[in-house]
């Protein structure tokens, strides 16, 4: 169903089940998931955050100035990247580390055409570093890059398996959204994204689907047009 997608991982998600840094299993398990999705030709672009090793709003609460934390937490969605790297070229499948701040020989620095001629050389780009810029999120580089390389789509791996009326680990009476609109998850407070990055995918007219990231198989069924998890669109 999508020929170009963009995948958004958080850094707490690759944690799994320790207090801090990356889960060897969870690490493995998305390598195979993301492998298996790009065997049915989908071209796929990673960005993955940094909460799990450093987090720049948490660092500005403990002294650090908001500049210099926002840096370090590029630096950790660098680390984040290498080591999705790593996993999927152990699993067999090619991968390219992109970051937004030259860092040679760690990753190539980005740029969408070449970002694009990896893709349609078959392999996975993970792009790393956020922006490069301070007071942007990994959700705003997540959307700013799936626009500039053309995705059909970005996918937001979760560990729930969609957007509902409220939290769904707190209040068992929530409620799923099959499909929202950005005016209606806006309007509802429904928190999916930063505002930044909602409003660039809104502008942009690039759908948003929240999913299971957790589930065995579920990015290959979302990638093949089944409806897993929610779906927001204009």
């Amino acid at each position: 169903m999508y020929k170009r997608i963009l995948l958004k991982l958080s850094g707490e998600a690759l944690q799994g089940s320790n207090k801090y840094g990356i889960s060897e299993n969870i690490l493995s398990q998305y390598a195979e998931e993301i492998k298996t999705a790009s065997q049915n030709s989908t071209q796929i672009a990673v960005v993955v955050g940094g909460g799990n090793i450093f987090r720049g709003l948490s660092g500005t609460q403990r002294g650090f100035d908001r500049i210099k934390g926002d840096q370090m937490g590029m630096l950790a969605t660098v680390i984040n990247s290498i080591a999705i790297q790593s996993a999927l070229i152990s699993s067999g499948q090619k991968a390219k580390v992109l970051t937004s701040i030259r860092m040679e020989p760690v990753g190539e620095y980005y740029s969408h055409d070449k970002a694009i001629e990896y893709m349609n050389a078959g392999c996975v780009v993970i792009i790393a570093g956020g922006t490069g810029n301070p007071f942007f999120t990994t959700d705003s580089a997540a959307a700013l890059r799936a626009v500039e390389t053309k995705c059909d789509v970005l996918l937001k791996g979760t560990r729930v398996n969609g957007i509902y009326s409220a939290d769904p680990e707190i209040d068992k009476s929530a409620v799923k959204f099959d499909t929202v609109s950005f005016d209606e998850a806006y309007t509802k407070n429904l928190k999916i994204m930063d505002l930044t990055a909602f409003t660039l995918c809104k502008e942009n007219n690039l759908p948003i689907i929240v999913f299971d990231m957790n589930k065995k198989g579920n990015l290959a069924k979302i990638i093949n047009g089944e409806n897993t998890g929610t779906t927001v669109k204009n």
